[in-house]
């Protein structure tokens, strides 16, 4: 170790002659009129440097396999002001009593003994680390610790855009920001709060500060936000964002399926039929990300592959947990209380034995994990076209859609304009929803739910017997084993009359469990896929298409709902849209019943259906 301070003083000699960087290897200035060097000459040069006169590693940051730990994530907070479905349960999770968790002297404490043994990247994590009424402070302590080179910081977006100003001014030099949709309603149905406008402020606000890039984080969960995967790399044209997919992964708040992860190279295959010129940045030593990007863009994208191409082999990183447990493996179980060595008094050199030992027993790879992945199943073929959840033409108020637009106002590029109005629409201020789950890519949408009686096509043939009852009048599904595939599309409608009060509520926005039109509409969307689970006899069916709509109609004070299903295949879907239809209803009933016990659930029925042997039908 005596050698660190010698190559501190050589660092501080090398200032004094010439500019320098962070790492303390020079960089030369070039004279006007001078060729200057490219950037990966210069790059080479300072690592060479680096190479030559760097310090010993620490030997207690060092494992049994050579792997040298340079960067700490240290979490602030247990508590979150958000509920990701992903993350943990709606009422939350029990946190650890307040005497139990680091204080603020004791985490500088752990920090100041880590970064003198070669810690040189600190992130802080939570929980929300942002809802800590000190972490601007934290943050300003940190920077003062002599060879730290990046604070970083992971958070959720909501209070960024507050207090980002005074992060940089304390010393925060990079930002992690976790978003996992662009669709403002489908954004409060994945975190169980509102807050998009605030996540899109605080990336507006780190773009303007001059984050270069601005890390996006992005969980791709199969079956709601994989179809959105084009839109995200989208905002890489025009600003400096690094948008990171992240294969979701088990925790303790969530319950593992591996039919909702969506793999590396599914999303890259994906990627790659819009833009075939992507190409694959160097990685980084020690990066967990494999980044690329799209020639012309001014950001870049990156996956993170902690499932299917794990990166055990040069993992970098150590864990303090809020309670000052440390971690050497975010899979593993075994912690190590610090918090507890250091409230007994022990000396700098007890707590190094100690994480010592620790790092030392860091496992080549964590056999929770590697069970796991073999116990898995085979990879899922890509069904991203097959099954996405597309939440599409979300009508906000106005105010709304006008804050948005002012929020990226400046942003550089022809797209960041033109991507807001789409996520939130434009138009009239009438509340409408439509939510829309399509295989293609065709635009075209169903219209609004109609007020004139549909077009009769003539009387459908029908059978004279019951076709769900066999010979002995039991029960029994249909054999469609024989029947052609056709392409089936069928449209269901209902009214929830909600009356003066209720109709109220739900029109101004103004209930106290949320968005109304906006969780009954993904409640179809949701119970439209799950329609065979629901009603005994029915086949599954592959559904290509799912629309959603609900408008008011403040003449009977109801909301009107339409549900379209589409599907190739032997049997019809007018199953799918009637329970879409009848569910999204009734979730507004539950939405409403708090305020108003005189709503009425009625008029659902079958608007239309074709394809299949026994004709078309038009309700008349």
């Amino acid at each position: 170790m005596a050698a660190r301070p010698v190559s501190r003083m050589l660092r501080r000699v090398l200032r004094s002659s010439v500019r320098s960087c962070s790492s303390g290897a020079p960089v030369t200035q070039h004279r006007p009129g001078e060729p200057s060097q490219t950037a990966a000459e210069e790059l080479s040069r300072r690592r060479q440097f680096l190479r030559e006169h760097a310090a010993p590693f620490s030997a207690f940051l060092t494992d049994s396999f050579g792997r040298q730990h340079s960067y700490l994530r240290i979490s602030l907070t247990e508590k979150c002001n958000l509920r990701c479905q992903y993350c943990m349960p709606e009422e939350g999770v029990p946190l650890t009593p307040k005497a139990d968790l680091l204080t603020t002297e004791e985490i500088l404490t752990l920090a100041r003994l880590f970064v003198k043994e070669g810690i040189d990247k600190i992130r802080l994590t939570g929980g929300e680390p942002l809802i800590r009424p000190d972490v601007v402070d934290i943050v300003a302590q940190l920077h003062r610790l002599e060879g730290l080179r990046t604070i970083g910081v992971t958070t959720n977006g909501i209070n960024l855009a507050r207090l980002l100003p005074q992060l940089q001014k304390a010393g925060l030099s990079a930002i992690n920001i976790s978003l996992d949709t662009l669709v403002p309603a489908k954004f409060e149905f994945i975190v169980r709060r509102k807050g998009f406008h605030k996540v899109m402020e605080g990336i507006h606000k780190a773009i303007e500060l001059g984050y270069s890039p601005v890390k996006v984080n992005c969980v791709v969960m199969r079956g709601l936000n994989e179809d959105e995967l084009l839109d995200f790399v989208a905002l890489t044209e025009g600003l400096p964002l690094d948008v990171r997919f992240i294969e979701y992964m088990p925790f303790d708040g969530n319950k593992w399926n591996f039919k909702k992860m969506v793999s590396y190279k599914e999303m890259l295959d994906t990627l790659r039929q819009q833009w075939p010129e992507l190409e694959k940045l160097p990685e980084e030593e020690s990066s967990t990300a494999k980044a690329f990007k799209i020639p012309g863009f001014r950001g870049q994208l990156s996956f993170i592959t902690s499932m299917s191409e794990h990166f055990c082999g040069t993992c970098n990183r150590l864990r303090i947990t809020a309670d000052g447990n440390l971690k050497v493996c975010l899979f593993g179980n075994s912690e190590v209380s610090l918090r507890d060595h250091l409230r007994a008094g022990a000396s700098e050199e007890e707590l190094l034995q100690i994480i010592g030992a620790a790092v030392g027993r860091k496992k080549r790879q964590h056999a929770e994990l590697l069970l796991m992945l073999q116990d898995s199943p085979p990879a899922i073929p890509s069904i991203s076209s097959q099954d996405p959840f597309r939440v599409q033409g979300i009508r906000h108020r106005v105010s709304f859609s006008n804050q948005m637009a002012t929020l990226w106002k400046g942003c550089r590029g022809p797209g960041a304009r033109l991507l807001a109005q789409r996520w939130l629409g434009s138009g009239p201020s009438q509340r409408r929803c439509s939510s829309r789950l399509d295989s293609d890519t065709n635009p075209k949408c169903l219209s609004a739910v109609s007020r004139t009686p549909a077009t009769a096509s003539g009387p459908p043939p029908t059978s004279d017997q019951l076709t769900h009852v066999d010979a002995e009048g039991r029960a029994a599904m249909v054999d469609v084993g024989g029947k052609p595939d056709t392409e089936r599309v069928a449209v269901a409608s209902a009214v929830v009359l909600l009356g003066p009060v209720a109709f109220k509520l739900v029109q101004n926005n103004q209930l106290k469990k949320g968005d109304a039109l906006v969780v009954a509409q993904l409640a179809g969307v949701q119970a439209a896929k799950q329609t065979s689970q629901l009603i005994p006899l029915c086949h599954h069916v592959a559904l290509s298409h799912i629309q959603v709509q609900l408008e008011l109609d403040s003449t009977r004070q109801a909301v009107g709902i339409q549900a379209s299903c589409r599907a190739r295949g032997p049997t019809g879907v007018e199953m799918e849209a009637l329970t879409a239809a009848a569910v999204a209803a009734l979730t507004l009933y539950d939405m409403c019943k708090a305020v108003s016990r005189d709503i009425v659930v009625g008029e659902i029925k079958l608007i239309s259906k074709t394809g299949g042997q026994r004709g078309d039908f038009h309700r008349t």
